[in-house]
């Protein structure tokens, strides 16, 4: 493991790589400040961070819910083969099962964040999500099913290389949402639905 000073070095290092004087004024607190940026963006590899997935017994209050549950929100990434970042939406469902566990839903989003805060490709980061959240519900009696939908804005396709703007569409189902057309129809409509 490198330390931040041998960071610090690399990061001056790379800015005369491509040109710069690391020592202008603009430039001199740029490698402590990607540092910092660095253990944000990338707190995905971090344990200690991991989001505690907080879920309830299904019936607790007395209401046993057993029909879709969707969720949607923003997420930002970063590409592991040119590090750009990558962003857009997710839609996220699952149907819970009435003798298994509800998910608290602020926990959605977080494990979202905390998925996409590493290198990352879209089609590893759905299936990472959806895996984290399931295993969170416990295996004793798990969900019907889960699905998640990504669209994302890819900067290492429109700001280099192709240089074409457009949205990449990922998608992870499991259970009823993989097995059964109504209800992954179902789970559509409610991505076309206006928000």
């Amino acid at each position: 493991m490198i330390t931040i000073e041998q960071a610090r070095k690399d990061i001056r290092e790379l800015l005369e790589f491509i040109g710069e004087d690391p020592d202008r004024v603009g430039l001199q607190e740029t490698p402590d400040r990607m540092i910092r940026m660095f253990g944000e963006m990338f707190r995905g590899y971090d344990p200690s961070q991991k989001p505690v997935i907080t879920t309830f017994p299904n019936g607790q209050d007395g209401i046993i819910y057993d029909n879709m549950v969707v969720d949607c929100g923003t997420f930002y990434s970063v590409c592991e083969h040119h590090c750009r970042t990558f962003f857009g939406e997710y839609w996220f469902a699952y149907l819970p099962n009435p003798k298994g566990r509800i998910l608290g839903l602020s926990k959605i989003g977080r494990v979202v964040d905390y998925c996409s805060s590493r290198l990352q490709v879209q089609e590893r980061l759905v299936q990472d999500v959806v895996k984290m959240l399931t295993e969170a519900l416990g295996e004793e009696n798990p969900p019907f099913g889960m699905a998640l939908m990504m669209k994302g804005r890819h900067m290492c396709k429109e700001s280099r290389g192709a240089r074409k703007s457009g949205m990449m569409t990922s998608t992870c189902l499991t259970g009823a949402f993989r097995r059964s057309a109504r209800v992954r129809q179902e789970f559509l409509s409610y991505i076309s639905s206006p928000q």
